[in-house]
């Protein structure tokens, strides 16, 4: 088998446990939305329908995470390691850099959820009560999928084409990849937020945007400087502190 085909199934495969992940979690729908699919479905047939969307937007960013990764100098050691069987790796450097990366970022994010929360409108935070995302989710859909979208897939592809369009592979053009692909990722959570809240406000927006895309930062530092699974690490690791400051400050 070739051995890009190989990575590609491994990597996929990983992250489609992430989207099973999300069947332990009830989807949660604007009334009139949820009554016309429970005329269609069972909850369970609805899950399950759900779950095709991600998948055909794993399966894009794999293959081009696949294509590119290698182009601008990206890594996956543990991915590779067991692919291609390359020299040993450091997998205590892996999860010492994940680990305080997670730290960091998961302390950043619950500040700024601190800071921004009196400015919230309500509507949004009735629908943080509902929209509980279980441990599993959180820990493998967060922490492996978004991980292989976003950064394996959106930031290698953005890193790629402003290499391709100016000819240059240095530090200004990872930064310019780690930062786009954290904004999209913030960006792309807006949908939710303007199907259920009827008046957002400016300062839910860049809440929003800016919560998101400070783990972004992180994790894609970690993709770059230490490669794919330290930004898995640092991704599960910093829900474990969110979930800390959630029950400490009561978000």
């Amino acid at each position: 088998m070739n051995k890009k085909l190989k990575l590609g199934i491994l990597v996929f495969i990983v992250g489609f446990i992430g989207i099973l992940s999300t069947l332990t979690m009830d989807i949660v729908l604007p009334e009139e939305i949820q009554q016309k699919v429970s005329e269609l479905f069972t909850p369970l047939q609805f899950k399950l329908l759900s779950l095709i969307n991600p998948t055909g937007l794993l399966l894009i960013t794999v293959v081009l995470g696949v294509l590119l990764y290698d182009k601008v100098n990206l890594k996956l050691p543990l991915f590779e390691k067991l692919t291609y069987g390359k020299k040993e790796i450091e997998l205590s450097g892996i999860l010492k850099y994940g680990i305080i990366g997670g730290v960091i970022a998961g302390i950043l994010i619950t500040l700024v959820s601190v800071m921004f929360l009196p400015m919230l409108p309500s509507d949004f935070i009735a629908l943080g009560d509902k929209f509980k995302p279980t441990l599993v989710m959180r820990f493998f859909y967060g922490g492996l999928t978004e991980e292989i979208l976003i950064r394996f897939g959106v930031m290698t592809l953005i890193i790629w084409l402003i290499f391709k369009l100016f000819g240059k592979l240095n530090s200004v053009v990872y930064w310019l990849g780690i930062l786009v692909s954290a904004i999209i990722f913030g960006l792309g959570h807006l949908p939710v937020v303007f199907t259920f809240v009827d008046a957002p406000n400016a300062e839910l927006i860049v809440y929003i945007i800016f919560g998101n895309a400070i783990g972004g930062i992180v994790f894609g530092w970690l993709y770059w400087k230490k490669g794919l699974e330290a930004a898995m690490v640092a991704h599960i690791f910093a829900h474990i502190i969110m979930l800390a400051g959630e029950n400490m400050f009561n978000i």
